[in-house]
């Protein structure tokens, strides 16, 4: 599906809405976020890897520096658990429409695998004419407005992996809710930082650090402003 400014919403709406097999595991969650409506808004979640200078790829988009083994897969495990929806910016959805669709089990986890398949997805691209890989909405402009909707309506979280343009404008819309930020034992000295062109400074507190064996460390924060 692909939208210009306006009418996603709706065409991901009607989309819900078709008949789908009943999964009585999320039966009574899913009536629980129905009942619960504006009272607890869906958070936007940030899970990105980072560079110690903080850098969230190499100058020409390089990832090869990424530490991953299976205790961060863990991890990642329970935040795919938490949402229903994932966002990018075209860079980052094109990367990942590269690869997931054939990944394989013994190099990831089936279950992020599903995922990452399986879920809705949108990606925000004012370039790309089509969006091939499964479940994916493309919108050609991102507007708060219509954001802030999404995040009112039913459902689990939504989180935005990657896509730094993304994440820096729904940073200056005050749009985060928690950002987790996976710091790699790497200097980069250059590369695409995660936040650029801010408006102003956004101050944060800490929630929860972490560290993993392979030296990566978790730092997991939100906005001071939602205390």
């Amino acid at each position: 599906m692909t939208y210009t400014s306006q009418g996603w919403l709706e065409g991901i709406r009607e989309a819900k809405m078709r008949p789908q097999p009943a999964d009585p595991k999320n039966q009574v969650l899913n009536l629980l976020f129905y009942l619960k409506g504006d009272q607890n808004m869906r958070k936007i979640i940030i899970s990105n890897l980072s560079s110690l200078d903080g850098f969230l790829a190499g100058p020409k988009g390089e990832i090869d520096w990424f530490a991953w083994n299976d205790e961060m897969a863990q991890y990642s495990k329970g935040l795919i658990g938490s949402i229903d929806m994932i966002m990018f910016g075209r860079v980052t959805y094109e990367l990942m429409a590269s690869y997931w669709p054939t990944a394989g089990p013994t190099t990831d986890e089936p279950v992020i695998i599903e995922a990452m398949n399986n879920l809705p997805k949108i990606v925000f691209s004012r370039t790309l004419e089509k969006a091939a890989w499964k479940n994916t909405t493309l919108v050609k402009e991102a507007r708060k407005e219509d954001i802030l909707e999404m995040k009112r309506r039913p459902g689990k979280d939504i989180v935005i992996y990657g896509s730094g343009s993304l994440v820096s404008q729904f940073t200056d819309w005050g749009l985060i809710d928690d950002y987790r930020i996976f710091v790699n034992p790497v200097i980069l000295a250059d590369g695409k930082p995660h936040f650029k062109g801010l408006k102003d400074m956004v101050k944060l507190d800490l929630l929860e650090a972490k560290a993993f064996y392979s030296g990566v460390v978790l730092l997991h924060y939100q906005p001071a402003s939602a205390k």
